[in-house]
């Protein structure tokens, strides 16, 4: 009787043993945000009238994501506005299999509508409206308006022409047209302070997005982020700088256009290491150069 039950508590150390051992069947997970729902389960890339169907934002889907999965974020034609963050244990990838995110051009947008009863005459067609930071970037019909720079030192604003603006002691200021108010252009500037956060993950990929607007960094690897690729992506229009890479982090910027950012198209920290392969890096801006780095290692790595 004694020797069964050693046999029965064997089996079952053994049974349990190769239940743990299993490698965990990574999944596929969809996105829409038109015909999504964050009560379904995002399971499938269109919806049945019950729970299984795509998710309808991004956020939602690394909440149900595990080790190694995909998550499809469908190209609807509208911009994603939301900020998401990838953290280690669940949003990391397996062995020979990373956890990916791919957005086939999809737009992730940082922006909102600038209020348009905060608008102050100054006179001569010149207006002011608070900035929400010192990162601002003010968007004319969904693109960077033309900025005139402003000295530190500097007490009031330079001349400006229709269309331009700058900012001086975290306000905006816009010149219109003679005849319009700021009210009847469509103008928005970028609140939402990061478009997506890596953080203590391994092995993940970003893929395929557009990230624009944000406050300060389009993608951030913040720190202990090892074996990410940010492959295929547009990162333009964020006040800092288009992708960072920092802390202990170490990333792959492949195949990327980054321009148009605040003060820095790639930024590094830290001991970051960070390698650049095959991407257009705009700097036209003297006070936004191609790179930055405050720390941590760059390398070129050939085509």
């Amino acid at each position: 009787m004694i020797r069964i039950r050693k046999s029965l508590c064997l089996l079952g150390f053994v049974c349990l043993l190769l239940a743990y051992s299993q490698p965990t069947q990574a999944k596929e997970l969809y996105v829409d945000n038109i015909g999504g729902s964050d009560n379904q389960n995002g399971l499938a890339p269109n919806g049945n009238g019950g729970k299984s169907g795509p998710v309808r934002t991004i956020s939602r889907a690394l909440r149900l994501a595990g080790k190694g999965d995909t998550i499809h974020v469908a190209n609807t034609g509208d911009p994603y506005r939301e900020s998401i963050s990838v953290q280690g244990g669940s949003n990391s990838g397996l062995v020979g299999k990373s956890f990916t995110i791919i957005g086939d051009g999809v737009v992730l947008d940082g922006r909102t509508e600038v209020p348009k009863d905060d608008w102050e005459l100054l006179g001569d067609s010149t207006y002011s409206t608070p900035a929400p930071s010192a990162f601002t970037i003010l968007y004319l019909d969904d693109k960077p308006a033309e900025r005139v720079a402003v000295e530190d030192t500097a007490t009031s604003i330079p001349e400006l022409t229709e269309h331009q603006w700058c900012m001086l002691n975290r306000r905006i200021y816009f010149k219109t047209e003679s005849t319009k108010l700021p009210r009847e252009y469509d103008l928005t500037y970028n609140t939402r302070r990061v478009g997506i956060t890596l953080v203590n993950c391994r092995n993940v990929v970003i893929q395929g997005f557009v990230v624009q607007g944000f406050q300060l960094d389009g993608i951030n690897a913040h720190d202990n982020v090892f074996g990410a690729t940010v492959l295929g992506v547009v990162a333009r229009g964020n006040g800092r700088s288009g992708i960072s890479v920092g802390g202990a982090s170490r990333v792959t910027i492949e195949a990327s256009l980054v321009g148009n950012n605040g003060t820095a198209q790639i930024r590094t920290e830290g001991f970051s290491e960070t390698k650049l392969k095959n991407n257009d890096l705009i700097d036209d801006d003297p006070n936004a150069p191609a790179l930055v780095t405050e720390g941590g290692k760059v390398k070129q790595v050939d085509r």
